[in-house]
């Protein structure tokens, strides 16, 4: 999740602190409108090292 948050920063402007918060509250979206079993690959995606970069590579899209 570091590296997401440390993209959002980047790409955005803003502060790591306040990136963390939006990449938290997005997340924690996400997990409330998946369905659970999407939801927990989200957790697990995130938890893990390697589909942490997989997900923050993912998002690269998204700002470019």
């Amino acid at each position: 999740m570091d590296e997401l948050v440390k993209l959002v920063s980047v790409k955005t402007g803003l502060s790591e602190e306040m990136s963390k918060v939006a990449v938290e509250t997005v997340i924690s979206h996400l997990k409330d409108k998946l369905p659970a079993p999407l939801a927990s690959q989200v957790d697990a995606a995130l938890g893990g090292g390697g589909a942490a970069g997989g997900i923050a590579n993912m998002a690269k899209g998204l700002f470019d």
